[in-house]
């Protein structure tokens, strides 16, 4: 997911998250009919929050099933490369937590 799209996936969460949550304090305070409408109306609003945050998964696991293919294809096409990439790392790791 791009940058803009998380952005605008979050705002979109968050405003239909605000819309359900306004509509059932609004029901809260109702009777009667116009408490059902607002309660079914609140529940539609988080049918589709739901949706967009499985939406959301699906594209974000595909993602990374290909940074996992990706990283396992390297490390097969130059193993000593990848263990010097990580033996690095440790190394760096290692004096960031010895500086403590």
């Amino acid at each position: 997911m791009s940058e803009i799209n998380k952005e605008r996936f979050m705002s979109d969460i968050k405003t239909v998250l605000a819309d359900a949550e306004d509509l059932l304090k609004q029901a809260a305070s109702a009777t009667g009919e116009r408490a059902s409408e607002l309660r079914e109306t609140a529940l539609t609003r988080l049918k589709q929050a739901k949706e967009k945050a499985a939406d959301a998964q699906v594209v974000v696991i595909e993602k990374g099933k290909k940074a996992a293919r990706a990283t396992d294809d390297f490390v097969h096409e130059r193993p000593w490369a990848s263990i010097g990439i990580a033996a690095g790392l440790g190394v760096v790791v290692g004096l960031l937590i010895n500086r403590r």
